[in-house]
């Protein structure tokens, strides 16, 4: 019988090639991750195995993932450590931390003097610690002599998918290569059929050239040729003696891969049915497990059980599995999963709580919010709740709506928080109902839905205030100082903040301790005191006791602390160990907020293109909070706002929106500005001026920067409002006393390329402005130099540049005069440190215009991004 493993390997020599080559690559020392990709049925596992064939003798341990129900976290390195053995199955039987688990499968890997390949397949269905794993190793293979492949597939991932981010995170690794298998030719599918009696027309026709819908046609021999390879598995089916066909089906309802000695147990049956379902080639053995040679075999089975059977087959295998001895003995996802299949809700309360506890401790979060919700189905099916039924409602309610936050679905935590709170009210718990209203405040503020947030945390201190020094009250004060620190009141929060942490102190409360500092040193930050030792007091504590919400907070207020008092150096520092520790720990919300910070801050210095590449792709993530897009639609706009783009007040008027509806006078007081200068740009003056006044009524926000740039832009408009600040920022004061020249100086010193620019055009020199204009030009900010050139023009200024140098204008990329000058550099093999000394500029400089090159071409590397400009012939020669 035929099928995509037997079949020969055919119209896939270039991308075996690819891969003996990459593992070539990794043999000598450049280790490499390899994306394979194809629909299902394409033929996947067919090129890996194809590879294993040929590194006979190789080190090659592989895992896979299970599509049958919630991911058991961290799958595919069980399965690897029990092949490699020793240290890493050790720590994986005893349920090691994550970070733990990590970190000894990378010192394998680090230790191997020769080739080993490890596979990942069907990461399409992996947990979200599967994929971190992936992430965590694709940054850190690139020195060691390790070819690791991951397969999955690339036809119906959802928008929201996290394999979707964490594919689009790995490809810009610069260790990462891509495999994508397409379907087969006409022709290529006439050779496969030659001899068997089947109209290769008709075939290619039924199948579309998906290697697996072809296998299954031939081997039908063409009679009555199904309409889809599930006919095509349920006819074989059918044809199996009784026995076997109900083995069959409990195999299915097992999972992907099955273990021998439980099949038998729970069917009764011999091995010479398991012989018998081999032989058909619907399951293969590995030598240890039985496994379905597709996932569409075992998914046509299982959904063809009947209900009543189904239960009845969970319900055997749940009980085999709690007295036996086997390899997923105690695995509380699997149980919690048979226990729900065979209705037995006693079983799923026990085990699928435990099951999302081991998953939110390995940073699985969806995973853990999965099991949440299966704890709560049957937990709600009594006809009636007891007052510990009630009690055990609302206490796994309220897990299910912190896992929920911790991945950015805000929306849904919300609801299960609303949920919560109303049964410990019904219960007259006030210590957890405390709790609730603390979790609701900082939802709401998420949201934005910021006199909510102040009115839930109002009443948290209220309702626990009465208890004493308690952990409730702690957080109620810690989040309330948060809360009122937003809204601009420095003088009641930071009292509130001190206080939470003397309880904090007393009651040893890390987590509450390091997020009360973090929010007094803003406080101190906002009040122009020495505000980063507490920051960083704040972060040692969150990240020395594991607290991956409070790390994640600090790691994010220091990066904007930082790029806030233009110390971008520093700024991207932080981040990059910040975000490095959220995408390893799975702190998705902080994570999006450090990468929104980082593009705004990359927008600061110039570098727009790689600040809208981040941001535009962070905005079309649909779990992103509405917080988290303030900053994100303001980059966007006013980057947009700057080249022109009619679409920028659509992002600039959702900024101003969000951080209105969040009641945070620093939010409005950082977006309004940038809606002022899109007005201003589009010469709607009385508008910008509305705007601006608009920010001046909203009073100050108490932020030397932001307050004193207000007052700049109404200086700028010629506002009838009087200036609200001052400034104590020496760039804004230079502005304010009309010393333009002054102010782009220190707009320079402080790496503020464009509002140097600008400075210098409204400097009233002809010689200044037509500086500041070709600076805009080189930026990319095209608006804005339009401005400039109708303003030296009514000054009667002649020898105006027309415009943008063609150099720019005809290349396909976009790139600039300087950009085309580094890429030819790069092309030639350079470092950073040649170009500079070959240009006369800094190494920084030059990193900037590399980052920004390759941002440009869409390529992760320097290689690719002179091969990518070869293709587009946009190479010149550099001077």
């Amino acid at each position: 019988m035929a099928d995509t493993e037997r079949m020969p390997l055919i119209e896939r020599d270039t991308q075996l090639h690819s891969l003996a080559q990459y593992a070539r690559e990794a043999a000598e020392g450049s280790g490499r991750l390899v994306l394979v990709s194809g629909e299902a049925g394409i033929g996947k596992s067919s090129l890996v195995e194809a590879l294993h064939h040929q590194l006979a003798g190789v080190q090659w341990l592989a895992g896979s993932s299970d599509g049958l129900f919630v991911p058991r976290p961290l799958e595919p390195l069980h399965d690897i450590a029990a092949q490699a053995g020793g240290e890493l199955q050790q720590l994986a039987a005893a349920g090691a931390a994550r970070e733990t688990l990590f970190a000894a499968l990378l010192r394998r890997i680090g230790d191997a003097t020769r080739l080993a390949v490890y596979v990942f397949e069907d990461i399409h269905w992996a947990d979200e610690a599967t994929l971190d794993l992936l992430r965590y190793l694709g940054r850190r293979i690139a020195h060691t002599k390790v070819l690791l492949i991951a397969t999955y597939r690339d036809d119906g991932i959802a928008a929201d998918d996290p394999l979707r981010v964490a594919l689009g995170q790995l490809a810009s690794q610069r260790s990462t290569r891509r495999i994508d298998l397409g379907t087969l030719s006409q022709d290529a599918v006439a050779q496969l059929a030659a001899g068997c009696g089947v109209d290769p027309a008709l075939v290619f026709h039924l199948s579309g050239g998906n290697p697996f819908y072809v296998s299954e046609i031939i081997d039908h021999n063409g009679d009555g040729v199904p309409p889809s390879a599930r006919d095509a598995v349920l006819s074989r089916v059918a044809a199996l003696a009784d026995e076997a066909r109900s083995t069959l089906d409990v195999a299915a309802l097992m999972g992907s891969r099955v273990e021998p000695d439980l099949l038998t147990t729970v069917t009764g049956s011999s091995e010479r049915v398991l012989d018998q379902l081999l032989s058909t080639g619907m399951l293969v053995s590995d030598g240890r497990q039985l496994r379905f040679r597709h996932e569409i075999i075992r998914r046509a089975v299982a959904e063809r059980v009947s209900p009543h059977r189904a239960a009845s087959a969970h319900r055997r295998i749940l009980s085999a599995l709690l007295t036996g001895d086997n390899a997923f003995d105690g695995d509380d996802a699997v149980l919690a999963f048979h226990a729900e299949g065979a209705a037995d809700a006693g079983a799923v309360l026990e085990y699928a709580p435990r099951a999302a506890v081991r998953a939110s401790g390995l940073g699985s979060h969806r995973e853990a919010a999965a099991q949440y919700e299966r704890a709560l189905r049957s937990a709600r099916l009594a006809a009636s709740l007891d007052r510990d039924r009630t009690a055990l409602v609302a206490d796994l309610t309220g897990r299910l709506a912190r896992e929920q936050s911790l991945v950015d679905r805000w929306e849904e935590a919300a609801e299960s928080g609303l949920t919560e709170l109303a049964l410990w009210r019904q219960l007259a718990d006030q210590h957890r109902e405390g709790d609730s209203l603390v979790f609701l405040s900082r939802v709401m503020r998420r949201l934005c839905r910021g006199p909510e947030a102040l009115a839930y945390g109002e009443a948290a201190v209220a309702t626990v205030e009465h208890l004493g020094r308690s952990a409730q009250l702690a957080r109620a004060l810690a989040q309330q100082a948060l809360t009122l620190m937003t809204g601009g009141n420095y003088a009641a929060a930071g009292p509130l903040a001190r206080r939470a942490q003397g309880i904090a102190v007393d009651l040893s409360l890390p987590d509450v301790l390091s997020d009360a500092l973090n929010t007094e040193s803003i406080v101190a930050s906002q009040l122009g005191e020495d505000w980063e030792p507490l920051m960083r007091q704040a972060l040692e504590i969150a990240v020395a006791g594991r607290i991956d919400d409070a790390a994640g907070r600090a790691f994010a207020n220091l990066h904007l602390r930082l790029a806030g008092s233009h110390r971008f150096t520093e700024a991207e520092e932080v981040f990059r160990v910040g975000y490095t520790y959220c995408e390893d720990h799975d702190i998705a919300t902080f994570g999006t907020c450090l990468r929104g910070a980082h593009a705004e801050a990359l927008m600061m210095t110039g570098r727009w293109t790689e600040a809208l590449s981040i941001a535009t792709d962070m905005l079309r993530q649909p779990a992103v909070s509405p917080l988290n897009r303030v900053v994100l639609n303001s980059t966007i706009g006013r980057i947009l706002a700057r080249r022109g783009d009619d679409t920028a007040m659509t992002y600039l008027d959702a900024a101003v929106a969000y951080a209105v509806a969040s009641g945070e006078s620093l939010w409005i007081r950082e977006v309004i500005p940038g809606r002022v200068e899109a007005h201003w740009l589009r010469g709607d003056r009385a508008a910008a001026v509305e705007d601006v006044e608009l920010a001046v009524g909203a009073g100050l926000a108490a932020d030397d920067w932001l307050d004193g740039e207000v007052s700049v832009w109404l200086r700028r408009l010629g506002g009838s409002a009087p200036l609200p600040f001052e400034g104590t920022a020496r760039v804004h004061r230079l502005a304010l006393a009309g010393d333009w020249v002054g102010a782009a100086a220190e707009y320079d010193r402080l790496e503020r390329p464009y509002e140097a620019a600008l400075a210098l055009v409204s400097s009233g020199s002809p010689e200044r402005q037509l500086e500041g204009v070709r600076r805009l030009d080189e930026l990319g900010a095209s608006a804005t130099a339009r401005v400039g050139r109708r303003a030296m023009r009514r000054r009667g200024i002649r020898s105006v540049p027309a415009g943008p140098r063609p150099s720019t204008v005809r290349n396909p990329a976009g790139l600039t005069t300087r950009e085309l000058e580094v890429l030819a550099l790069v092309s030639e093999g350079m470092t950073n440190d040649e170009i500079a000394r070959r240009l006369v500029i800094s190494a920084k400089t030059v990193d900037h215009h590399v980052s920004a090159v390759l941002a440009k071409l869409a390529v992760p590397s320097r290689r690719m991004a002179a091969a990518e400009a070869r293709r587009l012939g946009v190479v010149m020669t550099a001077t």
